[in-house]
This record gives structure tokens, C-alpha cells and sequence, in this order.
């Protein structure tokens, strides 16, 4: 869709201007991430693909390995300064901590922190609500793969984690190394909660969603032996959503996007809940 294409130009601009105040660095490589863009796109590439090798030129060429890193740094402090305020307004249960881990998908690094703060606040209600159907399959999986989407999100999954622990084995998953704003181990060691969060392994590739042509064996192997794929977010919508439904993907994201959104068959910005 054009609103993909528009989407990764904007992402090649801000990732250049984040990662270098060196112009001509910042001008060779929005030029060569434009022009992957353009040699890339189509309407079949899914676009975390192209996303991958963008962020990978960016870095590569300004020498900066971690150019959101103040962006995310500044999205954990948001999330861990509002966590307790929002903890206090979902129950216990299931439900209470699938939309509290919902709610903390608002953040976006295409957006001010203002707006993630006043969002983050607003009650979340389920456009598309399976979490009758996650709570039986939990009760019958033997393990359950989490992949984990921004890293502000974390102190948010960790009620959801803590609740699934109760009936089935979870593996939380995260990326091996900076990408964009999404949690790598080295944020979950920072946060000091790594131990919280029981066993923990990484996709094996910097990449937003999953590329599976990239991820790691270890992955690859946890992923097709996992009874249960919980995704959050829209990277990982889109990854998944290109792989035959096998009853066993459940997404826990908001439609930030129009094409998201209409493949979903929701409103805009709606939090969905869903098995597929």
C-alpha cells in the first residue's frame, strides 16, 4: 500500500537524523536506504523486510549501532513512571493483564511523548476480544513463546507473563540487538527485571517483527515447537499474518496504521485481542 511506502521513507529520514549530526553522513546514507526502498518495494515485500536492511544501512553507514537509543530510553522512563498508576486500574485476571499489556502498545517512536502519555491513560477496550479462547488454550499448552514488541512494553508484559507462568511454560522473546525502539536483552538486563521474567532468548536478528530467513536456529526451533505464539504489536502482525493460521498466533496490538487496521478489519487505532 502507499501508506507502506510513505511509512519507511519517513522511517529512513528520522532514523538518519537520530543517528548522526554529521550532515553529509546523514545525506550518503538516506540516500542509499532510499535507494533499497525504491529497489525493494512492492506490494508483495512485506515491509519489516525492507525495514530491516533500512535500519541496517543507517547504522552501518553513520557508525552509530543504537541510533533510537535516547528515544527509547526516554519511552522506558514514560513506561515506568506511569506503570503503577495503570496497574492499579485492571484487575488481576487474565483479561485485566491482557489490556494492561495492551494498553502500553500505544507507544510509537513516530510519536511525542506527550501523546503516549495521554494515550497509555485512555481505558483499553478490545475491537476484536479472543481472551476467552487464550485463557482455554493456555490451560492446555505446554509452551508459549512471548515475543515482545518496544521496550517501554516490558514493565507492562510482566503481569501478563506472571499470570501465564500459573499454567504453561513461557519463553519471552527479544531482539539480540538495537533495532528501532524494540526490547534487546541489553535493555531487559538495564531494567534490573530479567530475572522476573523467567527464561529468555533472543530472535537472532535486529530486525522489527520477525524475518524468519534471518532468525536464528535456536529461534526457528522454539518457534515451531511452541504450542502458543503470543505476538504483540504490529511488526509482529505482520510477520505472522503472512504464515498459514494455525489457530496457534494470538495478537495483542493497536491498529496504529490504515493497512494494520483494514486487514484486521477494524477502526484505526483499535487494540485487538485475537486468535488465528
Amino acid at each position: 500500500m502507499p501508506d507502506c511506502y510513505e511509512c519507511l521513507r519517513r522511517l529512513i529520514y528520522q532514523a538518519a537524523d537520530l543517528a548522526t549530526d554529521d550532515a553529509s553522513l546523514r545525506q550518503s546514507a538516506i540516500k542509499e536506504a532510499i535507494k533499497i526502498l525504491d529497489d525493494e518495494f512492492s506490494y508483495s515485500q512485506v515491509s519489516i523486510v525492507i525495514a530491516t536492511k533500512i535500519n541496517k544501512v543507517v547504522r552501518e553507514m553513520t557508525h552509530n549501532p543504537d541510533p533510537y537509543r535516547a528515544t527509547k530510553e526516554r519511552e522506558m522512563t514514560i513506561a515506568r513512571e506511569l506503570y503503577p498508576e495503570l496497574r492499579s486500574r485492571y484487575k488481576e485476571g487474565l483479561r485485566g493483564c491482557l489490556k494492561l499489556a495492551a494498553a502500553a502498545n500505544v507507544i510509537d517512536f513516530f510519536r511525542e511523548p506527550g501523546s503516549i502519555k495521554e494515550d497509555i491513560r485512555k481505558p483499553v477496550s478490545f475491537a476484536l476480544d479472543d481472551s476467552a479462547q487464550l485463557e482455554t488454550r493456555l490451560k492446555e499448552a505446554g509452551k508459549v513463546l512471548y515475543l515482545a514488541d518496544n521496550a517501554g512494553e516490558l514493565y507492562f508484559d510482566l503481569p501478563l507473563v506472571k499470570w501465564m507462568r500459573r499454567f504453561v511454560n513461557v519463553i519471552y522473546v527479544v531482539k539480540p540487538s538495537p533495532v528501532q525502539d524494540d526490547l534487546t536483552l541489553e535493555d531487559l538486563r538495564m531494567s534490573g527485571l530479567e530475572g522476573e521474567f523467567g527464561k529468555v532468548i533472543s530472535t537472532g536478528i535486529a530486525s522489527p517483527g520477525i524475518v524468519f530467513s534471518l532468525a536464528s536456529a535456536q529461534f526457528k526451533q522454539e518457534f515451531e515447537s511452541a504450542d502458543l505464539i503470543f505476538a504483540k504489536g504490529m511488526g509482529h502482525y505482520e510477520a505472522l499474518s503472512e504464515l498459514p493460521p494455525e489457530g496457534r498466533f494470538f495478537y495483542c496490538l493497536k491498529a496504529k496504521c490504515k493497512p494494520v487496521a483494514s486487514s484486521l478489519g477494524v477502526p484505526i487505532n483499535s487494540y485487538v485481542a485475537m486468535l488465528q
